[in-house]
């Protein structure tokens, strides 16, 4: 039997009550195995590491991730509080990032398994597809401590298929913004009173998104990176005495950003931000408030900031 330390019970004793005492014990062999070893396919890694390649129980570890009865909702939650609990200063909002990430699998009985653009391997002017899981995580950006920096820490991964697997299963396509709508929805209310702020990118700027963070009885700010040629208006005009029908949803249509791009009126600000390699750089940027609207969806008050490099290396 497995016998850990004290320091590691007392840490992973809250995921013991979301387990049947036989899973339980199967997943702290795996866990260890897991971190002990650098190989792919975990379980079978796991198992090797831990000298259990050769029991006849050896297939039984296997049903902790495809058969056993466990809410992986429910692990998220105590994980979510465990780091909240041991890295979160409380001094401020909690800065959450969300982004789909591919797991590479191939195999006939992998059944939500798809071909996706591959993201890493992808760029701007030659497209890598690869096989595989498409998921969605959302990640808190904590501090730590012995660190020094932010890391990216993952509470959150749902698979979300492609269209083609929906097809065949006779079901609606869910798209991408439909998930993080609902992962959205549950973080709120695993932390309901606690100022939250989402991180994505261009593919989270999405209206019926916007206007669910927004709707919410504790609003959730949302960071994505909008299309520059974004349809903005100026907010409606109050509803005058005695008008007829509904009232207005927007204002008169405003500039696109692209087109602030080439006027002389507009005034920029020089910041200094941090860079991809550890150093600083000079940024022009200007920022207003408008209402970005398109038919058919829920106006939404948005503030946006335009950003251009002085140097023209990179495109706005």
């Amino acid at each position: 039997m497995l016998t850990l330390p004290a320091a590691i019970v007392s840490v992973l004793f809250p995921f013991a009550t979301l387990l049947t005492n036989p899973t339980w014990r199967k997943a702290q062999l795996l866990l260890v195995g897991t971190i002990l070893t650098t190989v792919r396919c975990p379980v079978a890694a796991a198992l090797r590491v831990m000298g259990r390649s050769d029991q006849d129980d050896y297939s039984r570890y296997h049903e902790v991730l495809n058969r056993a009865v466990w809410s992986s909702r429910g692990v998220a939650r105590v994980l979510l509080v465990l780091l909240l609990q041991h890295l979160d200063r409380g001094d401020g909002p909690l800065v959450f990032g969300i982004d789909e990430t591919l797991e590479r699998r191939r195999g006939a009985k992998i059944r939500a398994r798809g071909i996706y653009r591959d993201a890493v391997r992808s760029s701007r002017h030659q497209l890598v597809k690869a096989s595989g899981l498409r998921c969605i995580s959302l990640v808190w950006l904590g501090q730590v401590p012995w660190a020094g920096r932010h890391w990216a820490l993952p509470v959150l991964t749902v698979l979300a298929p492609s269209s083609r697997y929906y097809q065949q299963q006779g079901r609606r396509h869910k798209k991408i913004a439909d998930w993080a709508r609902q992962m959205v929805m549950q973080l709120r209310r695993w932390l309901p009173h606690r100022p939250l702020v989402l991180v994505g990118d261009n593919g989270y700027a999405v209206l019926d998104l916007l206007h669910c963070c927004q709707s919410l009885r504790r609003p959730v700010t949302l960071i994505a990176r909008l299309r520059l040629d974004a349809a903005l208006y100026a907010p409606a005009p109050p509803r005058p005495s005695g008008q007829k029908g509904r009232s207005a949803l927007k204002g008169p249509r405003r500039p696109s950003l692209k087109t602030l791009l080439d006027q002389a009126d507009v005034v920029w600000i020089n910041a200094e931000v941090s860079w991809y390699d550890g150093t600083t750089r000079i940024v022009e940027l200007t920022s207003q408030t408008a209402v970005w609207y398109s038919s058919g969806k829920p106006p939404v008050l948005i503030r946006w900031v335009l950003v251009r490099d002085p140097e023209g290396t990179f495109d706005p």
